[in-house]
């Protein structure tokens, strides 16, 4: 079994994200190491892009003060290496945006994730149409390449999207940006069932979950629960000392979703 597999294999996993050199660079491993400490199942740390069209404000001006610190993609291969080192049984994802991914050519990139450990990658602008700039680097070196549905992905199109995805399946449940509204509970039921129906992978929930109580009721249904707007709010708040908060609310978030069935 994969490190992704091993982790929704114990029941429904809390995924969190919180943006790669954001305070510092230097900041970035405690609240990784807080994260885990809390209980996280499967960790995604954002690669900073200067455009981050599908986040909302929270995880917008968490790359902009990524940016401004200096952060480069060097940084968060060695933020994820050194990750790897200290916990060798947590997934690690890499979730961002084509052009830090692709600009040096996919191989490298691919190959920089194996090199560190990196699990899984999660990339917002490459549809499955365009696999080819992408997709085959990272299934040749073992990285799995983690697809997102969206309330619009219908009947017909869900086999693309389910095709050479693995690790797991990113549900976005709003058509809309991170961090700003969560969609009906019974509209996130009905869209799970029917991917479940033709999914062999797990299926995580994301955009707009914020608390406990919202965590958990989607748990109840999906295999996984993607929490990231809430956790960034506290690295804004709190900056180089928001490991303490950081746990604290990933200790509830993940008690609220390995409780939930």
């Amino acid at each position: 079994m994969t490190r992704l597999s091993s982790a929704f294999a114990k029941g429904p996993a809390l995924v969190t994200f919180i943006t790669g050199g954001d305070p510092t660079p230097d900041a970035t491993p405690a609240i990784l190491d807080a994260l885990v400490a809390g209980g996280a199942d499967v960790i995604e740390l954002g690669m900073p892009f200067t455009d981050p069209m599908a986040d909302g404000p929270a995880i917008q001006c968490a790359n902009l003060r990524s940016l401004g610190a200096g952060t480069t993609t060097a940084d968060i291969f060695r933020i994820a290496a050194d990750f790897r080192a200290r916990h060798p049984k947590v997934p690690l994802v890499l979730m961002g945006y084509a052009n830090p991914m692709i600009t040096r050519g996919p191989e490298w990139f691919a190959n920089e994730c194996q090199k560190a450990g990196v699990d899984g990658v999660i990339c917002v602008d490459i549809p499955p149409e365009e696999d080819p700039e992408l997709g085959p680097a990272l299934r040749a070196v073992g990285v799995s390449l983690i697809r997102l549905a969206t309330p619009t992905t219908d009947a017909a199109r869900l086999p693309a999207v389910l095709d050479g995805s693995s690790g797991f399946l990113y549900y976005v449940s709003v058509a809309g940006i991170t961090g700003m509204q969560q969609a009906a509970q019974t509209s996130i039921e009905e869209a799970v069932a029917r991917i479940k129906a033709s999914a062999t992978i797990p299926v995580a929930v994301g955009f707009g979950v914020r608390t406990p109580e919202q965590a958990a009721a989607i748990a109840r249904h999906a295999d996984g629960v993607v929490v990231g707007s809430a956790l960034v709010d506290l690295v804004a708040q709190h900056g180089a000392d928001a490991a303490g908060p950081v746990e604290e609310l990933t200790r509830a978030l993940a008690g609220a979703v390995h409780s939930a069935r």
